[in-house]
């Protein structure tokens, strides 16, 4: 795994071993990232299930302002701090060691970008987006990652939020929302 594009380009970044992490690989990063290209530079970035941190730390390399990083993994945290350090992007990071629920209800900011990469088909996507209103505005944009099979179709009906557009890969989907009007 490596960082695609900006100021840390072509840098190797760290994995967790085994399968509790998929990394995003690098076609589908660079595919998200050219979906998202006009929207991530001096963006606040909230990287939900942050893994080893490759979606955050890409955006970071591309121009956002700041990236908050959530896993409640130990060994995540770790990772991804010493991706950091390696990038030479900590300084526009935060990392906090929380389940996204609780990370959630203890920040206190806007954010214009969201990524979501929870584990798959354990519904977790769905309790985050129930609190995750509180730190949009209406031009935030929330991206979840998820299996090509999940049924989100709950999205629209029983949330905050709207379905923009689905990209679908070879296993997985990328679904991007939107708060709904009004809201």
């Amino acid at each position: 795994m490596r960082v695609i594009a900006g100021s840390a380009r072509r840098l190797p970044l760290k994995t967790i071993e085994g399968m509790d992490t998929r990394p995003t690989t690098d076609r589908i990063k660079e595919t998200l990232f050219n979906i998202l290209q006009d929207q991530v530079y001096d963006s606040s970035f909230l990287d939900l299930f942050a893994g080893s941190g490759g979606i955050g730390i890409e955006a970071l390399s591309r121009g956002a302002k700041e990236v908050v990083f959530v896993d409640q993994s130990k060994l995540c945290v770790k990772c991804i701090k010493e991706n950091l350090a390696f990038t030479k992007l900590d300084s526009k990071a935060q990392v906090m060691e929380s389940d996204a629920v609780s990370a959630i209800n203890r920040l206190n900011k806007k954010f214009s970008l969201v990524f979501i990469d929870a584990p798959y088909k354990k519904g977790l996507e769905r309790e985050v987006l129930l609190v995750l209103d509180r730190l949009l505005d209406k031009d935030s944009l929330v991206v979840i990652e998820e299996k090509i099979d999940t049924d989100l179709s709950y999205i629209d009906s029983e949330t905050a939020f709207r379905t923009v557009r689905v990209k679908e890969y070879k296993t997985n989907k990328h679904i991007f929302l939107r708060l709904k009007d009004g809201e």
